[in-house]
């Protein structure tokens, strides 16, 4: 087993490496891209560099650790921004916009308002009729702001 290990040399971590880039286009999900790249790294230094089998293997392991975790955090730091600016599962969000009809007057300052199985408070500015049509322009907390639709 030792004299494997110790007979590697560059050719074997380019092919370690291309092969772990082509498992990858199978659809691993970036799960062997930085491993990948990281053995072509060690193939790449060991053709220029001599390093015994122990060292290439720990120079292996830490450039895979570095470039999965510096991959992580950009890749979460990524899906955080986008998932403050998706509506999906933000019911708040998903109010804004919608039109609906007052079912009582709204006199200006906060008001109480029916919209589906539960009352809101209604911040209005301007006076509102029953049966008008009104929009809802924000989402605060637990107060909505709404509008009369032109």
């Amino acid at each position: 087993m030792f004299e494997l290990l110790e007979s590697l040399n560059h050719w074997h971590w380019l092919a370690l490496g291309l092969v772990l880039l082509g498992a990858e286009l199978l659809g691993t999900a970036g799960y062997f891209l930085w491993i990948g790249l990281s053995a072509l790294l060690v193939g790449a230094l060991l053709s220029i560099i001599p390093m015994s089998w122990q060292l290439q293997w720990i120079s292996f392991a830490v450039f895979s650790l570095v470039a999965t975790w510096l991959w992580w955090r950009r890749q979460f730091k990524s899906d955080r921004r986008s998932d403050n600016n998706r509506d999906l599962n933000d019911k708040h969000k998903q109010l804004i916009g919608q039109t609906l009809i007052a079912d009582k007057d709204l006199e200006p300052g906060k008001n109480r308002m029916q919209l589906g199985d539960t009352t809101w408070t209604a911040q209005v500015d301007t006076p509102i009729k029953a049966g008008d049509k009104v929009v809802i322009t924000d989402v605060q907390g637990i107060i909505l702001t709404v509008s009369k639709q032109e």
